[in-house]
């Protein structure tokens, strides 16, 4: 096997949110994704936008700059009390800080998206961009261990509000 590979991403732009700190951003069962933001795409790139609009979301690709990887490959998520590998989960302590969040595109001005959805703090990098688009029918998709969460969950307290699990 070959060295592995580095990579150098700088941000197409960054994203503004009402998100000071990671407490304030919903997470676990019944964590709801509603807060308004806006991307700032910069200057030299907001030509790229053309015909982004014609999209009701986006997939946002983002880095978690404020977030350091300890080396553990197991994570306690929010939504659960049991342990799970890192790649299963959302947590934002990775070999690669790299995330990915899904939002709805309210309006474009100019290099600016104002968008619903976002999980991120204020000024968080993005590194890209991309149309939301599946092939994938909702019947199809699975939940893995957060479907478990979510039914042990509704046994101890009722049932959630919404299944979105939280960064």
């Amino acid at each position: 096997m070959s060295e592995p590979r580095t990579f150098t991403f700088r941000p197409i732009g960054f994203v503004r949110t009402p998100f000071a700190s990671t407490k304030e951003i919903p997470k676990g069962i019944g964590a709801e994704h509603r807060e308004e933001g806006t991307i700032e795409i910069l200057p030299e790139l907001a030509a790229g936008l053309q015909d982004v609009e014609g999209f009701s979301h986006l997939f946002v690709l983002w880095a978690f700059d404020r977030a350091e990887w300890d080396g553990e490959l197991i994570a306690w998520p929010p939504a659960d009390d049991r342990p799970h590998g890192l790649f299963a989960t959302r947590s934002p302590r990775r070999p690669n800080p790299i995330a990915l969040t899904v939002v709805e595109i309210l309006a474009r001005e100019g290099g600016s998206l104002r968008v619903r959805g976002v999980d991120m703090l204020d000024g968080t990098p993005v590194l890209d961009l991309k149309p939301y688009l599946s092939s994938v029918p909702a019947e199809k998709i699975r939940r893995g261990w957060l479907a478990e969460a979510e039914a042990r969950q509704v046994l101890r307290s009722g049932p959630p509000k919404s299944t979105e699990e939280g960064s």
